[in-house]
C-alpha cells in the first residue's frame, strides 16, 4: 500500500488591504512610544483632531479637571440612549492612552487625564510652548515655488512608484528605499526566476486606493523599518505631523534639524511630500502630500491635486479613457479589457472574465466603482448624480456577489488513492474528527483542513502498517 499524493492547497480568498488609520496605528506602538509622543504639541493636536465628536466634547470638558472624575459622572453627560456609543468612546480613548482608570476614595471608579497629553493640548489650543524648529525665519526665496508647481512635482514623485509597481516603461526615479519599502509591504515581491520585483494581491488593491490613502499607507510602511535605518521613531513622526500643521506653498528652513531628521527629509523628499531644491538649500517646502498625511484613508485628497477626470463610461459596458498616460492605461487594464488606443483616447470593455480577474486578484468591487467615480470626466460629472450608470455599478456587484457564493477555507488535497478503500477508510476518519472540508467518491479526492492534516497524516501512517 502507498501513500495518498498529499499537496498543500491554500484556498483562502486573497486578503484585503488593511489600511490604518491615525489612531489604529498609534494604538499599534508601546505605551512608552505612545507618551514620548504626546511631548509633542503637534501630535496632541493631530490625535484630538480625528477624535469622534462625542470624544472631543469629553476632552474639552476635562481638559481642565485637575482630579479624577467618576465614571459615572462622565456616563452621565450621554444619554442612556447612545450607552454603546459612550463605551465605543471611553475605549478609544483608553486605548490611546488619553486618560486611565483610577481608584477614587471609596473604592470609586474614576478617569484621570493623561498629564503630558492634556499639557501639550493646552499649548496647541491656548498658546505658549516652545517653537517648532522648523518655524525659523528665513530670507525671501529667489525661486519660490508655488502651489500649482507643488502639487505637480508631488503627483510627479508618487506617479514615479505607481509606474514601477506596473512595471510602466515610464519608471525612472524610483530610489532603493522605495523598493524595500514596497517589498517590505508585501506589496511586490521578488519573482522566483530572475529575482526582479513584481506586484501581489495586496499591490493590485493598492494601486485602485485613492492618492492620500496609498501615501499614508506607504509611509505607515516605511516607519516599519525605522529603526533599521538608525532613525529615531518619535523624531519623525513628530516632523510628519509639524508638516501636517505647516502652510502649503510656504517654504521652511531646515536650520537645527539632526542628521537623522536630515535624512528623514531626504525620503520624503523622494516621495513627494516634500520639495527641496538641493539637499544642502536650507529650505524645503511641503507639498499637499504631507498636508494630508495625517488624515489617513477617511479623508481623500482634494480634487484639484488629482489630474483632471479622463474616464467615460457608457451603459453598453464600454470605458472611454481621455489620456496618453501609461500608469493610467495600466491601472484600468486591472478590471478592463483593452479593445482599442490612439494617441490621447483608450476604448476598453468592462466584462465579466475581467472584473473576475480583478476580483482573483483581490480588488473588490467597492474599488473598482470607487476608482472610476474618482477619475470621472468632467462631462459626467456635470450630468449630475448618478456619476456612473447604475446598472453598470449593479452588474459589478452582481459580478461579486456572483464569485462570494464559494466559501473559501485553507486546507490540504488527498488524492491518487490506490483502492476505494483506501480512500474511504481515511474519509471516514476525518470526517469523524471534524476536520474534511470536501470529498468526491468519484474521483477518490478529498481536502480536509490544515489543522487537521496532521492527525489524518498519522492515521493514514499507523493504518498502512497494520495493513502491510
Amino acid at each position: 500500500m502507498t501513500t495518498p499524493a498529499l499537496s498543500g492547497q491554500n484556498l483562502l480568498r486573497p486578503t484585503r488591504l488593511q489600511c490604518k488609520d491615525l489612531h489604529e496605528y498609534l494604538k499599534s506602538v508601546s505605551p512608552e512610544v505612545l507618551e514620548k509622543l504626546y511631548h509633542n504639541p503637534p501630535i496632541c493636536l493631530a490625535v484630538f483632531r480625528e477624535l469622534p465628536v462625542i470624544a472631543r466634547h469629553y476632552v474639552m470638558r476635562l481638559i481642565f479637571v485637575e482630579q479624577p472624575v467618576p465614571q459615572a459622572v462622565i456616563a452621565s453627560w450621554c444619554s442612556k440612549l447612545h450607552s454603546e456609543e459612550h463605551q465605543r468612546i471611553v475605549q478609544v480613548l483608553n486605548e490611546l492612552n488619553i486618560w486611565k482608570a483610577v481608584s477614587i476614595s471609596g473604592g470609586l471608579p474614576g478617569w484621570i487625564f493623561n498629564a503630558t497629553f492634556k499639557k501639550n493640548l493646552k499649548i496647541v489650543l491656548l498658546g505658549g510652548g516652545k517653537p517648532w524648529t522648523m518655524s525659523n525665519q528665513l530670507e525671501t526665496d529667489s525661486k519660490p515655488r508655488d502651489i500649482a508647481f507643488l502639487d505637480s512635482y508631488a503627483l510627479e514623485r508618487w506617479e514615479c512608484v505607481l509606474h514601477y509597481m506596473v512595471g510602466s516603461q515610464q519608471q525612472e526615479g524610483i530610489s532603493a528605499d522605495a523598493v524595500r519599502i514596497l517589498l517590505h509591504a508585501g506589496l511586490m515581491k521578488r519573482d522566483e526566476e530572475d529575482g526582479s520585483p513584481v506586484i501581489t494581491q495586496a499591490g493590485f488593491q493598492f494601486l485602485l486606493l485613492d492618492t492620500a490613502s496609498q501615501v499614508w499607507y506607504f509611509i505607515l510602511q516605511y516607519l516599519d523599518t525605522i529603526q533599521a535605518r538608525s532613525l529615531d521613531l518619535v523624531e519623525c513622526l513628530t516632523f510628519l505631523f509639524q508638516l501636517n500643521f505647516s502652510t502649503l506653498g510656504k517654504d521652511y528652513s531646515t536650520e537645527g534639524m539632526s542628521e537623522g531628521l536630515l535624512t528623514f527629509l531626504q525620503h520624503l523628499r523622494e516621495f513627494g511630500l516634500v520639495y527641496q531644491r538641493k539637499r544642502k538649500a536650507g529650505r524645503f517646502y511641503p507639498t499637499r502630500l504631507a498636508l494630508n498625511i495625517a488624515t489617513g484613508k477617511n479623508k481623500p485628497l482634494v480634487r484639484d491635486i488629482d489630474k483632471e477626470g479622463y474616464i467615460v463610461v457608457e451603459t453598453n459596458y464600454r470605458v472611454y479613457a481621455y489620456t496618453n498616460s501609461n500608469l493610467q492605461v495600466a491601472l484600468l487594464g486591472l478590471f478592463c479589457e483593452m479593445l482599442y488606443r490612439f494617441p490621447n483616447l483608450v476604448v476598453s470593455i468592462l466584462t465579466r472574465d475581467s472584473v473576475r480577474q480583478a476580483l482573483k486578484s483581490g480588488i473588490t468591487a467597492a474599488q473598482i466603482v470607487g476608482y472610476l467615480q474618482q477619475h470621472a470626466h468632467s462631462k459626467m460629472m456635470d450630468a449630475g448624480p448618478p456619476t456612473l450608470p447604475p446598472t453598470i455599478v449593479d452588474q459589478i456587484k452582481l459580478w461579486e456577489n456572483e464569485r462570494n457564493r464559494f466559501s473559501f477555507s485553507e486546507g490540504v488535497l488527498y488524492s491518487q488513492f490506490l483502492s476505494q478503500n483506501d480512500f474511504v477508510v481515511l474519509r471516514d476518519y476525518a470526517l469523524s474528527i471534524g476536520v474534511l472540508i470536501w470529498q468526491s467518491d468519484r474521483k477518490r479526492t478529498m481536502v480536509v483542513t490544515k489543522v487537521g492534516h496532521d492527525d489524518v497524516k498519522k492515521f493514514w501512517k499507523h493504518h498502512s502498517k497494520g495493513s502491510n
